[in-house]
């Protein structure tokens, strides 16, 4: 039987790995007996671990979120892959770069030696590409803010000051905040953008993040409107290009297994559509079907093909001359 202390470390790794796990499968899993699972499941809550017991035929375990954030466990692979996003993050534009740098070396203190190694010799630089115009950092608590609002379905309440410092009369009178029900966080040559209903104007607004100042608490929940065409690039691209703007001659959209910040600074006059912490929406023109596949390829990450056929079959032409190139 492993030792105590090895044996924990074992267990928390299982329990992080999936949310769910009977005791008995748990126990076989660590050459312990049930008892013995009770007991370090004890020892890991004490250490702060929130960790809940669930009843059934089989009964088990799960790991909870909890209010305060216990020590985490990540192998070798885990460690270097956080270590290497938040490189990545400290030129991400969400307004996170000192968090991500200080997350960071936080990270690479605990490190042993040889992974602290690995991450010393494998440095990122991100380069900004260079843009028409400076686009505004947008604060990290914002997006986090709006996008939480978007997930619960919440009416979103924020200060939006207009675009002229004369408000919105002209004559310097304050404004009353915005009351809207959040859709879509999306990005947009460089920027980001909220798509919701406003409340008070009974009609589709998009506004920029950088300006929204998000107030507390949230409204109610509601019910999800049909957005007109029910699709948000084409409504984002309608909004800032005209009805029916199509600038390129080919058009497609997929699901990318990364974050929008880190996706969005690199896009250009394409539209990322936040969907998850490392998952977000991709629409993205070019001038062929090929090279629109190529310019989603760049992103080294696993993708769905959302449509349409042309880029499946685009996707595939490139398999094939890939292969034959990698034969020789």
């Amino acid at each position: 039987m492993p030792k105590t202390s090895a044996r924990l470390l074992a267990l928390l790794s299982l329990l992080q790995a999936r949310r769910d796990w009977p005791g008995a499968l748990l126990a076989e899993r660590l050459g312990v007996s049930p008892r013995t699972v009770r007991r370090d499941v004890d020892r890991l809550r004490e250490l702060g671990y929130p960790i809940a017991a669930f009843k059934g035929p089989d009964g088990g375990y799960r790991l909870d979120a909890g209010t305060e954030l216990p020590p985490l466990l990540f192998d070798d692979e885990q460690a270097v892959a956080l270590a290497v996003a938040l490189q990545i993050a400290t030129a991400s534009g969400a307004g996170i770069e000192e968090a991500a740098a200080r997350a960071l070396n936080t990270v690479r203190q605990v490190m042993p030696s040889r992974l602290r190694h690995r991450i010393d010799t494998f440095q990122v630089t991100a380069v900004e590409r260079p843009a028409a115009r400076a686009n505004p950092r947008v604060d990290g608590g914002v997006l986090m803010a709006v996008s939480a609002a978007v997930h619960a379905r919440e009416v979103l309440r924020f200060d939006y000051p207009p675009a002229s410092p004369a408000g919105a009369d002209g004559g310097g009178a304050p404004v009353p905040p915005r009351r809207v029900e959040p859709h879509h966080l999306v990005t947009w040559g460089g920027r980001w953008y909220l798509v919701a209903w406003d409340l008070d104007r009974a009609d589709w607004r998009t506004f920029r993040a950088d300006r929204i100042t998000p107030r507390t608490p949230t409204g109610p929940r509601f019910t999800p409107r049909e957005l007109p065409g029910g699709d948000v690039a084409a409504f984002v691209a309608d909004r800032f290009m005209g009805a029916g703007g199509g600038d390129w001659p080919c058009r497609g959209e997929v699901i990318l297994a990364l974050p929008a910040a880190a996706v969005s600074r690199y896009t250009g006059d394409g539209l990322v559509e936040e969907l998850g912490p490392d998952r977000c929406r991709l629409v993205l023109g070019s001038w062929s079907w090929p090279g629109l596949a190529a310019a989603i390829g760049r992103f080294d990450a696993d993708f769905e093909i959302v449509g349409p056929p042309e880029l499946r079959d685009a996707f595939a032409h490139l398999a094939r001359r890939y292969t034959a190139a990698a034969a020789g």
